[in-house]
Order: C-alpha cells, then sequence, then structure tokens
C-alpha cells in the first residue's frame, strides 16, 4: 500500500483515538460514528490525522502547521548526509525481517502490518515494502514520503486485536512513555500477532528533546515482557559505539550550525571504519554489554515474564 490512501479494510480496523468508537470515511476526512463524542479527524493529501489533542503532545494543528512550512532549508545538506558513509551499522535487520516476515505469514495469509515510526523507509524493511502479500500500514506523528496515517503510538488508533504484525524500528527511544507504546503494541496485535523491535542502547542523542530513553538488553526484553520471544540480540556492536562516541567528542567541541555539520561530515568520512569491528563481535554473549542497540522478536502472549525469570536470560552471569 502507497501512502496515497488507506485500504478499504484497513479503515475497517480503525477505531476514534477519542472515545474508541468506529470511524466512518469522508471525502474530507473520518468522522466518529459516536454522536456522544463527535470527534472529526482532517485529512491531508489522503493522510488521515488521528490525534486526541487531550492525549497527546502534539496536536493536529501542530501536524498541518509543520506541513504548511513545508521543509526546512539545508535539504542539500541531508542529500551530502545520505551520500557519506554511515557511522553505524545493523547486522541484523535485513535476516530479521525475513524471520518477521515468515512468523507473519504464519499467523495470516494476507496480513495488515503496522508500520510505527515509519514515515520514512527504515534499515532493511524494503523487503517487506516489495512484498505484495503483505499490506503495511506505515504510520508517524509526522508527514513524510511513506506516512499512510498520522498518529500517536502512545495511543494506537486501531480495534483490539486487529492486526496481524507490529513494526517499531527506532522509535521507543523518542517517545514519552515506551511501556504504554509497548501496551498498545499488545492490545492491537491479533492473538499470536507477531512484533519486532530495534531500539538503541549505547548511542547518544540524536532526536534532540525529542529523545527520552535507553534500555540494556535485559531492560529491553522486560519492554516486552507480555510477549512470547522468538530471538533477541544485538544489531550493532562496540565498533558502532565507538564511532558515534568518536563523531559526539569531535561534536562537543563545536557549537555553531555549520561547523557541526561540517565536523559531522568529517567525522563520516574518517571515522566509518569502526563499525566494521562489529562482524566479528556481533553474536558474541559479551557484546551484549556494549552493544549500540538491541532488537526484539516475539509474538503476542497471554502470559507475562516475572522478573525473576527476566535475570536468568542474562548471558554473561
Amino acid at each position: 500500500m502507497t501512502a496515497d490512501s488507506l485500504a478499504t479494510d484497513v479503515v475497517a480496523r480503525l477505531q476514534c483515538p477519542t472515545c474508541g468508537s468506529k470511524l466512518l470515511g469522508e471525502q474530507s476526512g473520518l468522522n466518529c460514528v459516536n454522536d456522544t463524542c463527535g470527534a472529526r479527524f482532517p485529512m491531508v493529501d489522503n493522510v488521515p490525522i488521528l490525534i486526541d489533542d487531550q492525549k497527546s503532545l502534539f496536536s493536529a494543528n501542530d501536524i498541518l502547521e509543520r506541513m504548511a512550512k513545508g521543509a526546512p532549508t539545508g535539504s542539500w545538506v541531508r542529500t551530502a548526509m545520505r551520500i557519506l558513509p554511515q557511522l553505524d551499522s545493523n547486522l541484523k535487520a535485513a535476516r530479521n525481517y525475513d524471520l518477521f516476515r515468515q512468523r507473519v505469514l504464519d499467523v495470516c495469509a494476507r496480513p495488515v502490518i503496522l508500520v510505527v515510526g515509519g514515515r520514512i523507509a527504515g534499515r532493511g524493511i524494503d523487503r517487506l515494502i516489495t512484498d505484495p502479500a503483505l499490506t503495511l500500514v506505515e504510520t508517524d506523528i509526522a508527514l513524510g514520503p511513506r506516512t499512510n496515517l498520522v498518529c500517536d503510538a502512545h495511543n494506537l488508533p486501531f480495534q483490539d486485536g486487529s492486526i496481524d504484525g507490529v513494526i517499531i524500528q527506532a522509535v521507543l527511544e523518542h517517545v514519552v512513555d515506551p511501556f504504554l507504546c509497548v501496551e498498545e503494541i499488545h492490545r492491537v496485535l491479533a492473538a499470536d500477532g507477531v512484533v519486532y523491535a530495534e531500539t538503541p542502547f549505547m548511542q547518544q542523542v540524536h532526536g534532540g528533546q525529542y529523545d527520552f530513553t535507553r534500555f540494556t538488553f535485559l531492560g529491553h526484553r522486560r519492554l516486552f515482557k507480555k510477549f512470547e520471544q522468538y530471538e533477541a540480540g544485538a544489531t550493532g556492536g562496540p565498533g558502532s559505539v565507538l564511532a558515534w562516541s568518536y563523531l559526539y567528542l569531535l561534536l562537543s567541541l563545536v557549537k555553531k550550525r555549520r561547523a557541526r555539520m561540517v565536523v559531522h561530515g568529517f567525522a563520516r568520512l574518517t571515522g566509518f571504519w569502526m563499525k566494521y569491528l562489529d562482524y566479528p563481535l556481533i553474536d558474541r554473549s559479551q557484546t551484549l554489554d556494549a552493544a549500540s542497540g538491541y532488537f526484539f522478536l516475539g509474538r503476542k502472549s497471554q502470559s507475562v515474564i516475572s522478573d525473576r525469570d527476566l535475570l536468568k536470560l542474562y548471558p554473561n552471569s
């Protein structure tokens, strides 16, 4: 599915983010069928904005104003940064998405996949985007080239048990309450629904004021305590951590925006080689204590892993 529209069967799975009632699609937007609520949600370029202003850090007006301003200046800088080599590695995403696809197709022949934080394509997800067997609903708190639906991860506008799989890649560090977001994921997933998450650990602040949280390996597993684990581990190792530290060491020496852009480019040109140290280290248990980030692949469960059982999962004890 593209960002041009939402499929009819996807709209049928939506609910009002204010009261939880069903939504009726109209040309101008989506309206709550509950007369007592009567909430109306606008559509921008065929993308619904399903935000409850009272529950969210953002409002629908914030989204509309941001769009009216257009892209900020300096787009050439972002283009240059895409061309420069990355400082970090993600050695597991492509393989993990293949595993996610297999698991979710075991649950449903024509699965609907919710991508939380999907205004741009994440690393490794291309193989899912091009798969005609999957319907991807790519959501974000902001409009972007791949946004199908604007919503808040703390208050997903989907009915209970209506989604077959959820992907949340490099998002949970940017929400104010990651535990609530994971509760929402658990709620909207169907029985045996599959979740795939990636979350940073040893990474410096990379979202300005919208960067809140980091998790250790066991902390990340506890975040998904209501899920049965298929696999979990590191996405990037200490080589990536070293490269990030090198970048932020240099950035700490300068303050002006132009100088920081120059330093950023210099660090990527001179420090990208460090990430290749991850290749021989990524599957070692010791790497989990020094990882750049972690992944979790699992399915919805009705049982909860206890904290005592959680401690037994630490690999280096």
